[in-house]
């Protein structure tokens, strides 16, 4: 009779609304509380009673989906955009990981050092490559991981950091992630589109590394050699949007380097999966290099380091550009210094913290840019005098 009285009140209240499968819960403690009152003290009961509630409605206020008044709580990350998406629309989201941009990221960077590099002196990077080149990365890098989800089904529903994805888990079928790697991909030709006709070929040539990528794992312990070679596509096409044709002199050492800086931060990846790996008949370069991952990773980054030096040198970079490289040696030398191969969250916060490298990189080269305006000034007025 008195839980019969209750439930108004409780579905009046806002702050008291709960979902009528957690109403069960709290009147069983209430009713088993009741029934032990001459064992327990009164007061212990209520604190039973009160503890019981507070779990419920906390757990209700850490559902993404659920909150005092029925209110979904929205965030600006990009796991919040996501989380606040449609239902419907939330696997195909996660499917292109938006909720983990760390990757679109790394594609994204070696073409701003390339466009970033092509600049005039004393300009800022164009904005209008800098943008299309920032969409782009976004779907191709989303067209990339749902070809190798297409790929990788089975091996993904083997391993627990994989199972969720939304092939693996059927959240998506094969047939539905091919429609949406087509829209992917046609967006992706309308971005490509909009540059010349020499970005346009050299970009198409890349297809045949996204397309491929996904299967050298099964092949090699080398894939990640050539994810390096598909990521730092940018760093050739960066430069031929803007300057109509590579120069080869820069853009070679510039992409060499991104290949060298792509086999550093992978590999740190793949440690994270190198017991799942084993077990699957997974290759990567973590497999390969073991317990000499250190010493490996250091020769990548002194080929990294001078595949930078010669670019910028090539390219007539100034003194901030160079800075910006003894930073970048710096914060490697420090990654790999203090990285444990063995801790997967640490691989992980270490491979994370390449996007700041990159970022810096890039600054350096647009204040790069800046003092060469600088000293053309200062040439012409000693020229003048």
């Amino acid at each position: 009779m008195m839980c019969t009285k209750l439930l108004p009140v409780l579905n009046s209240h806002p702050l008291l609304r709960l979902p009528s499968r957690n109403y069960l819960t709290c009147f069983t403690t209430i009713h088993k509380a009741r029934k032990n009152q001459n064992a327990v003290p009164h007061g212990l009961v209520s604190c039973v009673i009160n503890r019981d509630f507070q779990k419920q409605t906390r757990g209700l206020s850490d559902s993404p989906h659920c909150g005092f008044n029925n209110k979904r709580f929205f965030s600006l990350s990009p796991a919040g955009i996501v989380n606040a998406s449609p239902a419907s629309v939330q696997p195909y989201l996660r499917l292109m990981r938006l909720d983990k941009p760390i990757g679109t990221w790394l594609l994204y960077l070696p073409c701003t050092w390339s466009i970033g590099l092509a600049a005039d002196p004393g300009c800022l990077p164009d904005l209008h490559m800098l943008t299309l080149f920032g969409t782009g990365a976004l779907l191709m890098r989303g067209a990339g991981c749902t070809i190798n989800d297409m790929w990788d089904r089975d091996f993904d529903r083997k391993v627990s950091r994989t199972a969720i994805r939304p092939i693996a888990a059927g959240q998506i079928s094969q047939f539905q992630a091919l429609v949406f790697l087509g829209g992917q991909l046609s967006l992706a030709l309308g971005v490509l589109l909009c540059l010349n006709y020499y970005s346009i070929a050299l970009g198409a040539a890349s297809l045949s590394l996204v397309v491929s990528y996904p299967l050298m794992k099964r092949i090699t312990y080398w894939p990640q050699l050539v994810l390096g070679f598909t990521f730092n596509w940018g760093a050739l096409l960066g430069w031929s949007a803007v300057m109509g044709s590579c120069d080869w002199s820069v853009c070679l050492p510039l992409y060499f380097s991104g290949v060298m800086w792509t086999l550093i931060y992978d590999t740190i990846y793949a440690h994270q999966d190198k017991e799942d790996d084993v077990k699957l008949g997974v290759k990567s370069t973590a497999l390969r290099f073991q317990e000499h991952t250190k010493p490996w990773l250091s020769a990548f980054t002194v080929a990294m380091l001078s595949g930078l030096i010669l670019a910028g040198t090539n390219a007539n970079q100034t003194a901030p550009y160079f800075v910006a490289v003894s930073a970048v040696g710096l914060h490697l030398a420090q990654q790999i210094y203090s990285l444990d191969i063995n801790k997967p969250d640490d691989c992980w916060k270490k491979f994370a913290s390449n996007r700041n490298l990159g970022l810096l990189l890039f600054l350096g080269i647009v204040f790069g840019n800046f003092w060469k305006s600088n000293n053309s000034k200062d040439e012409t007025i000693k020229h003048t005098f």
